[in-house]
């Protein structure tokens, strides 16, 4: 699901602007291995392929993307541990 903005609100934040692929996912699989199922993390990322990066991990990890922002200099990707 992609939006121009978004309302989801995240337990917590992984910034992760500045790095190239696959940095930003690393960063989110990091994170979301420490936190407790059901937590929303919000990853930021300036990388132009990590909403499709992320939504395929997600998909093959049994996570769940909420939704995908186009903030116009990064995206805000909020995902949910399952």
């Amino acid at each position: 699901m992609t939006t121009n903005q978004s309302h989801t609100e995240a337990d917590t934040t992984v910034d992760a602007r500045g790095a190239t692929c696959p940095g930003p996912l690393m960063d989110l699989i990091s994170e979301i291995r420490a936190v407790d199922t059901g937590t929303v993390i919000s990853l930021l990322s300036d990388a132009e392929k990590s909403p499709t990066e992320v939504q395929e991990w997600a998909d093959e990890s049994g996570n769940e993307v909420l939704d995908i922002a186009d903030e116009g200099d990064h995206y805000r990707i909020h995902v949910k541990k399952l």
